[in-house]
């Protein structure tokens, strides 16, 4: 019961007052919507019919809703029976209500009401079945011999292609300017009648952008450059016919003119008063790469990458420019604005390194190499680029190139540490040992440093000439003995000739002189637990957090020693602790997800997540997480995050390949591996210790990643 609507003392209704409050209703909508001036509307009745429909009860509504809707429909039809939203929107309620004929009848009634209306007559043509459908859109052409919607509604409601065809065609005669008619016609015609309907169509719309380009399309060479010209003269304000004009030249072979045309088109838009936009140019030009016209492309892109640019933010914005193109799969775009760069700073290493990768991701081999050759041409000290070139030689299998590239590169660059240390790698890694020791003898005479010295002990120990590598060690101990590395070769020479003591005296003393390498301490303290002194081993590991507060991996390790050794309460503690002092650290927050029981683990990931959301091993920890719970869509999407996020990490590489070989396609693990050789990984605490004893890994990355999918256990 409406509050306020019973006479006081009588429980009767009153209807005076429901009549008040509905002719308050009333007023209220119509001074929102409308000013009737002699029956004739002159607000938005589209934004009237909106409102009024808003007032109509969705299907199933309350039946006093239903009744209300329709009484007002009712009064707003008899105020102005000439308004066509009032006649759609009640027989839009009717049809909601099910009461479908009722809907009919009452929409033909505002066909009689309304005779000029299009959206009356549409909504009696929707309304009607079939035939009656035709019948009423009939009458409504006879009342709106120029409305294109109606011929467009009677075209749609024939079932036979010539039908269709007729309908057109007699609309047409009414209405030859409308592009939208002269379309619909095209679409139904054959290539050569379709041909003959446009050259009609752009005679009657000849500011039709879409037609004249639809009429070149189906013209030969030579007359689609003569429409195309026509196009120009009735429409110079338009860069699509320019645009297209240099396509057809292109595709005809005639590339020499495309240039000439792109400028052209620049000069004459200007000339008519049109701004060159440079970002819609751009997209046109990613248009033209997508449709196969590489040499429009590029013409585009060279006449308008520089448009609007301060000087000082050219190449800042060309680099963006390309890396924008490459996410819209425009790679010729990127290839374009790259040379146009270069020309502009050829001595810039950092622009050649930019166009080096583009090439290296997205090019050939060759595109490559021929790229590498420009850019140490007039950026010869940049050391990387020699060394771009020289790798993608070897990787192809051509040695001789490799070498004779790192021959030039010394030339330029006579003491560049990596120079000498890419020729060692490439002479060691094809067996060519004898040429690999002689090179380090240069280098530790020409150019010491305490990475050629390390590279040297390593040779002769791979060689198995511990002697030799020991020497070597110590000398260069003597000149670097602040360089952790050659602390941790020394004792692990010792460590594997089972030279226990002398091993930890090595580590004892690079620890002395390099108190904050973290990879010591650990070798030191995994050395005391191989050889059961697991008190010594905390003792170490306790220090080593001393000297190096918040080193999340001495934590790690801490933790790990306790779980290796069986005392899993006490592995739980230092955790905790560990996630105190290092509360960002995602191999933490990643280990301790499946330190937890089973049940724990999710709640622990959402805790992990929260405070490293963007962190590889925790996104890699919640992709294991949903695997061993089975969810396997759910555990893919989160591995392709993780290798999104951080393609350098091996073992996740690893471990997606693993779960692929459980749960995916042959297409799947193909393309997994695929994606992890051209990433080529380097981290990863399994994928180091696989790959480091592996000749020439780079080149067998798919086997490292075989090899270490195959150590990982899947029992989390």
């Amino acid at each position: 019961m409406t509050p306020g609507l019973m006479t006081p003392g009588s429980g009767e209704l009153d209807m005076r007052k429901i009549g008040q409050a509905r002719n308050t209703l009333m007023d209220m909508r119509l001074s929102q919507v409308s000013d009737s001036v002699s029956g004739q509307t002159v607000v938005d009745p589209k934004g009237y019919l909106t409102d009024l429909n808003s007032m109509i009860p969705t299907h199933g509504g309350d039946i006093n809703d239903i009744k209300k809707a329709r009484l007002l429909l009712k009064s707003v039809r008899e105020t102005n029976p000439h308004h066509p939203p009032a006649w759609i929107a009640s027989a839009r309620l009717e049809e909601v209500t099910g009461k479908l004929q009722v809907a009919r009848n009452l929409i033909m009634k505002g066909t009689e009401m309304c005779p000029k209306s299009e959206d009356v007559w549409l909504e009696a043509a929707r309304l009607q079945p079939g035939d009656t459908a035709k019948a009423v859109v009939a009458q409504a052409v006879r009342h709106l011999p120029q409305s294109v919607r109606i011929y467009i509604r009677a075209a749609e409601l024939e079932t036979d292609l010539r039908a269709k065809k007729r309908v057109l065609r007699k609309a047409l005669e009414h209405v030859p300017n409308s592009v939208r008619l002269w379309k619909a016609a095209v679409e139904l015609e054959e290539p050569e009648d379709a041909r003959i309907m446009l050259s009609r169509a752009v005679e009657c719309c000849p500011t039709s952008v879409e037609l004249w380009l639809a009429l070149a399309r189906l013209e030969t060479y030579e007359n689609a450059r003569k429409v195309l010209n026509k196009a120009r003269e009735n429409i110079p304000t338009d860069r699509h016919i320019w645009i297209t004009a240099a396509k057809l030249e292109e595709a005809n072979g005639n590339t020499q003119m495309v240039e000439k045309i792109v400028d052209r088109a620049i000069t004459s838009l200007r000339a008519n008063g049109v701004e060159i936009n440079r970002e819609q140019w751009i997209q046109d030009a990613e248009e033209c790469d997508k449709a196969g016209s590489v040499v429009t492309c590029h013409a585009v892109i060279r006449a308008v990458i520089g448009i609007g640019i301060e000087e000082e933010d050219r190449k800042h914005t060309w680099m963006e420019d390309s890396e924008s193109c490459v996410s819209h799969g425009a790679l010729e775009c990127a290839r374009a604005i790259y040379a146009h760069a270069l020309q502009v700073f050829p001595s810039k290493k950092s622009v050649w390194l930019r166009a080096a990768y583009f090439e290296k991701n997205h090019g050939t081999r060759e595109s490559l190499e021929t790229l590498l050759q420009r850019a140490v041409a007039h950026c010869p000290k940049a050391e990387v680029l020699w060394l771009m070139g020289a790798k993608s030689k070897w990787l192809a299998g051509d040695v001789p190139a490799a070498r004779s590239i790192l021959a030039l590169a010394f030339q330029a660059n006579p003491n560049s540490e990596e120079i000498w240390l890419a020729a060692v790698k490439l002479e060691s890694e094809n067996n060519e040992y004898e040429r690999a020791r002689r090179l380090l003898a240069k280098a530790r005479s020409s150019a010491s440093t305490a990475r050629v010295f390390m590279k040297s002990v390593k040779l002769e120990w791979v060689l198995g000439n511990i002697e030799a590598a020991q020497e070597l060690c110590e000398e260069a101990l003597h000149h670097y003995e602040d360089f952790p590395k050659l602390w941790m070769m020394k004792g692990q020479i010792e460590e594997q000739q089972e030279l226990i003591e002398n091993a930890r005296e090595a580590y004892n003393q690079g620890l002395k002189k390099c108190p904050h390498s973290t990879p010591l301490w650990l070798l030191l303290s995994r050395l005391e637990e191989k050889v059961g002194q697991l008190t010594r081993a905390r003792a170490i590991l306790e220090k080593s957090r001393l000297k190096n507060p918040k080193t999340a991996e001495l934590w790690l390790e801490s933790v790990r020693l306790e779980f290796r050794a069986g005392l899993k309460n006490i592995a739980n503690t230092l955790m905790a602790k560990a996630l105190q002092e290092c509360p960002n650290s995602g191999i933490l927050w990643a280990e301790a997800v499946f330190l937890e029981a089973r049940p724990q683990r999710k709640t622990k990931s959402v805790d992990a997540l929260k405070k490293c959301e963007h962190d590889p091993h925790v996104l890699l920890a919640v992709a294991k997480l949903f695997w061993s719970e089975r969810k396997i869509t759910k555990a893919r999407e989160w591995f392709h995050r993780t290798v999104k996020i951080d393609s350098d990490l091996g073992d996740a590489w690893a471990t997606f390949y693993k779960f692929e070989l459980q749960h995916g396609t042959e297409e799947q693990q193909e393309e997994i591996k695929k994606r992890c050789e051209n990433a080529e990984p380097r981290h990863g605490e399994l994928w180091c210790k696989v790959s480091k004893d592996i000749e020439n890994w780079q080149q067998k990355i798919g086997e490292i990643l075989i090899l270490v999918a195959a150590k990982i256990k899947n029992t989390f």
